[in-house]
């Protein structure tokens, strides 16, 4: 397979993957915005803080490695191994979940029971939910590197709003449920997300005359199950010594991730309706990086994965794909450092009105819109990180993996430290600035790899991250005009003053689309170019 239909397949999975999460997402956001009004903010720090940290450790810690080291593999590899690989998250994970679930039961803060009913089955269902989801791990990896444009989307989409619609249901009609609710909601989500894997390959599968059938390294769901392979080894052990060594970058990226929360379960730094308002403003922050970022550095990892040879030198490698890459990379950049300004700039004048329109008073009030334009800083660093991530990741040798993670090491214990003393000194706005602190570091690492990477070759991808003085001046006027608007018109002088306001935003979010329009154009080629593949590769398809 060729660079230039990677590429295309990457962008049509990227694009599709975008208009699908937007248009499930803004469902689901409403459903959120719905259960938010009948819930304490203590209910939402217990289940988004302390129950999915339990979770999201789990799984991180089960699998994470598996999925980076399985989806670098080449196409001539024995699957039978892979897959035998894969199956080795499932019992990982039950370890992982007892042993995490005994400290969350027997070494933290119980919440009072008046206040947060049924702690103890919220620990031990959402453990049990990680297991489930890990079920479907050679799935979901086969999909991936398949490059299955929409299963991916739609399964999780389907799962999150069905889940929403499950929780709204439930906490309108039985409230004193407490974290039954929520317990029974995760784990319906993660058993409804392995079916839809599940009942796709086995329609997939029983269809003799796909095309995508034809092209798959299984031909029956039992080849998916583990088994001795005909080498005589159980795993490729390559691909093992790689996931060792993602595994332990994982523990420390885990800590970078998700550290804040471990600062608020461990210290209690912040009572549970604090940590509450702080995730949902977290999430609400989070969203566009979720519905933006998240689509292309996947998709466009496995691009750099497939078109790179890992841990080669540019110049020993093909120099069309190298050409191809920094091409694309210079691209991504570009649209990253775009966006994350579009977001910075104009998220701090309408954070207060957001917030308000989500969650009311309880999020509009106090903290709350401090909080969100400080993650809209974030969310500039998230978007560039997540680009110089995926092709660093891919690009990387198993030695400078591991190399690597000796700078993750460093990073997490300069986290955690900066994050309880910020916290001290500033509240839950410290856990954003120690985030943005650390997301410098990690983007600065990214860079000199990339700029080491290329410096040999005539190609300077890191030119994606310098814009046009006329679109940098697009931006500044725009800041000064909505922070001018927002003193006039928001948000306590009526809903004319609000849409006054929102206009007042529109118009510049066009001034400045219209100077990129105009000022980008090598990216507005590469965009044009991919859309149209991805539209071509849909009609075929």
């Amino acid at each position: 397979m060729g660079s230039q239909e990677v590429l295309g397949q990457a962008a049509r999975l990227a694009s599709s993957g975008l208009l699908l999460q937007v248009l499930f997402r803004l469902i689901t956001f409403v459903l959120n915005a719905f259960i938010l009004r009948f819930l304490s903010k203590e209910i939402v720090g217990i289940v988004n803080v302390r129950l999915t940290l339990l979770y999201s450790t789990t799984i991180f810690l089960a699998r994470e490695a598996f999925r980076r080291a399985c989806l670098s593999g080449g196409a001539q590899r024995d699957w039978s191994q892979t897959f035998n690989l894969l199956w080795l998250t499932v019992p990982l994970g039950v370890f992982w979940s007892l042993l995490l679930g005994w400290v969350w039961l027997h070494l933290l803060e119980v919440p009072d029971p008046n206040v947060v009913p049924h702690y103890g089955t919220g620990v031990v269902v959402f453990g049990l939910s990680a297991v489930v989801e890990l079920l479907g791990e050679p799935l979901w990896v086969l999909a991936q590197t398949q490059m299955f444009v929409k299963l991916k989307v739609i399964a999780e989409s389907l799962s999150v709003i069905l889940k929403s619609v499950l929780t709204a249901f439930l906490v309108l009609w039985l409230p004193h449920w407490g974290l039954y609710i929520f317990s029974l909601a995760q784990l319906f989500y993660t058993a409804l997300l392995v079916l839809c894997y599940v009942t796709y390959f086995t329609k997939l599968l029983g269809s003799s005359e796909s095309t995508k059938q034809q092209a798959l390294p299984v031909s029956r769901m039992t080849d998916l199950l583990p088994s001795i392979t005909r080498s005589g080894a159980f795993v490729n052990w390559k691909e093992a010594k790689l996931t060792w060594s993602f595994f332990k970058q994982s523990f420390l990226k885990q800590i970078l991730t998700e550290g804040e929360r471990y600062i608020m379960t461990f210290l209690n730094v912040l009572n549970f309706g604090d940590q509450g308002v702080y995730d949902i403003v977290n999430n609400l922050g989070s969203l566009v990086a979720r519905l933006i970022f998240q689509p292309i550095e996947e998709s466009f990892y496995i691009f750099f994965a497939k078109v790179l040879e890992r841990g080669k030198d540019a110049t020993l490698q093909k120099q069309e794909d190298v050409a191809v890459a920094a091409a694309v990379l210079e691209s991504l950049l570009k649209l990253a450092l775009l966006a994350g300004l579009t977001i910075t700039i104009f998220g701090f004048a309408y954070s207060q009105l957001a917030l308000d329109i989500y969650g009311g008073a309880m999020l509009s009030s106090g903290s709350g819109p401090v909080l969100l334009r400080s993650y809209c800083l974030y969310v500039l660093l998230l978007a560039i990180n997540g680009v110089t991530e995926c092709f660093t990741f891919a690009a990387m040798s198993k030695e400078e993996v591991d190399r690597y993670n000796f700078t993750m090491l460093a990073l997490s214990s300069s986290f955690l430290v900066l994050s309880y003393l910020l916290t001290q000194w500033c509240g839950s706005v410290g856990f954003i600035l120690a985030n943005c602190f650390n997301m410098g570091i990690r983007i600065t690492q990214s860079l000199c790899f990339i700029h080491r990477y290329y410096r040999k070759s005539p190609h300077r991808p890191l030119a994606g991250l310098y814009l046009s003085p006329a679109l940098l001046g697009a931006f500044v006027l725009s800041g000064g005009i909505t922070g001018v608007s927002e003193v006039f018109f928001c948000c306590e002088q009526g809903w004319l003053a609000r849409l006054a306001h929102v206009a007042v935003g529109a118009f510049c979010l066009g001034m400045t689309f219209g100077t990129a329009f105009l000022t980008e154009t090598k990216l507005i080629h590469f965009v044009r170019t991919q859309l149209r593949v991805s539209r071509l590769a849909d009609k075929t398809s």
